[in-house]
């Protein structure tokens, strides 16, 4: 599937978009997400975990504790924040067990800091268009993250 482009013009629908991705992902999906400070990244990962059956009021950056397991939802939830990392990051075993070796779903904000990211992941690029808008670019690179997405917008 080729990328595809949405809007939102609120938090509230930056996390229903995500949780659409939450109900269409897959064990094994990676989503990395790219985007400026304060731009939606961790607002999106609420509504990702609301999709997995998460309770999304538990969800918050781990940008001090560099990654948070949510265990409790249809699939697991890897919550990882490289904002603390100057990039680019290099083939860490820890950042690599962490980001490419878990089960369930892993979202990785700051994305853009992995020097080799693979060509097996959902990239979301946030782009700020106005003080609560939101234009989210979704590119899939693999065939798994193809049909997730394909999954993601057929449903919604």
């Amino acid at each position: 599937m080729a990328a595809v482009e949405r809007t939102t013009a609120t938090p509230d629908e930056t996390e229903a978009l995500a949780a659409d991705l939450g109900r269409a992902a897959v064990d094994g999906t990676l989503i990395g997400l790219v985007g400026e400070l304060g731009a939606g990244k961790t607002a999106f990962v609420r509504g990702l975990a609301r999709g997995l059956g998460i309770d999304p009021e538990r969800v918050h950056s781990p940008t001090f504790t560099i990654a948070t397991a949510y265990p409790d939802g249809r699939l697991r939830l890897q919550h990882v924040d490289l904002y603390r990392f100057d990039g680019p990051l290099a083939d860490d075993p820890w950042l690599r067990e962490t980001v490419w070796g878990g089960d369930g779903v892993t979202a990785v904000e700051w994305f853009d800091r992995i020097a080799d990211p693979g060509d097996d992941v959902l990239v979301v690029r946030f782009h700020v268009t106005g003080p609560a808008a939101r234009r989210l670019r979704f590119e899939p690179h693999g065939a798994r993250h193809g049909d997730v997405l394909a999954r993601m917008f057929r449903a919604a």
